[in-house]
């Protein structure tokens, strides 16, 4: 008992934290590793752009890029174009491969509002005709001439009392390639005098409603190289090659210059 006793009466523990004889040494910052440094912006960060943009392009097959091996189509290359001209430009590319004017009517206002806010200079870029003017083996055309130009001028009308609009004209196929049966369906064949007619009366829809319009059908199908682009592609669309030609064709066009090389 007087163990416990003495126990319980045994003096508290100073728990006081000891006092050191010399202060805590200077502050020094710890060396930034190489690593965090390269993550720091350069001094002239952000850098000056010529201009900002937002465009939205919309089609078929030829607008997404089928057939580039390279994944970039036309689209990907003039935006890569005009940023290395010092141009920022925000790129939707809104093909859908076997669109034709009957769905794109349906969908393309909805679509482009969501990405074209009222405060962002947003632009419109229209490739659209190959699949209204392709023949489904069996059933026929799949939009006839005078329904798909209906469309087409309501399109574009619609369009260009909204937000300043490009057109781009259709490019011939490859008829010596059988169209892929890439997906469940009829097959289809391309007749490109069919596509010229389509794509004339489009320009002639163009000038009616004061547009730019881009034939790209009539230079080339007198293209003597043309032919191999798109048969080593999937014969209805170009390969990357044929893809940069079209690509440096529309940057060099006048009007679509005009969005980037005029002020305003």
């Amino acid at each position: 008992m007087a163990g416990i006793a003495a126990r319980r009466h045994r003096p508290a523990r100073d728990r006081r934290l000891p006092r050191f004889r010399h202060p805590l040494p200077a502050h020094r910052p710890h060396p930034r590793h190489p690593a965090e440094q390269s993550l720091s912006p350069p001094a002239d960060w952000p850098p000056r752009r010529k201009s900002f943009s937002r465009i939205c392009f919309l089609g078929d097959a030829f607008t997404v890029g089928a057939g580039d091996e390279a994944a970039q189509g036309f689209v990907g290359r003039l935006a890569a174009g005009e940023w290395a001209r010092g141009h920022d430009v925000t790129a939707y590319n809104l093909g859908i491969r076997g669109d034709g004017t009957r769905g794109l009517r349906a969908r393309w206002r909805e679509e482009c509002e969501r990405r074209l806010p009222p405060a962002a200079n947003g632009r419109l870029v229209f490739a659209f005709g190959g699949n209204d003017a392709k023949e489904a083996v069996g059933r026929g055309i799949d939009t006839p001439l005078e329904e798909s130009a209906a469309n087409a001028r309501a399109i574009l009308a619609e369009a260009k009392a909204w937000k300043p609009v490009l057109w781009i004209g259709l490019i011939p196929m490859a008829e010596t390639k059988p169209y892929p049966r890439l997906l469940a369906g009829p097959d289809f064949r391309f007749d490109n005098r069919r596509q010229a007619q389509y794509n004339a009366r489009y320009a002639a829809i163009a000038r009616e409603l004061d547009l730019p319009f881009l034939d790209l059908h009539t230079p080339l199908m007198n293209d003597p190289d043309w032919e191999r682009l798109t048969q080593a592609g999937d014969g209805s669309n170009p390969a990357a090659e044929g893809y940069a030609k079209i690509a440096a064709t529309i940057a060099a066009w006048p009007a679509w210059r005009a969005w980037f090389d005029q002020p305003g």
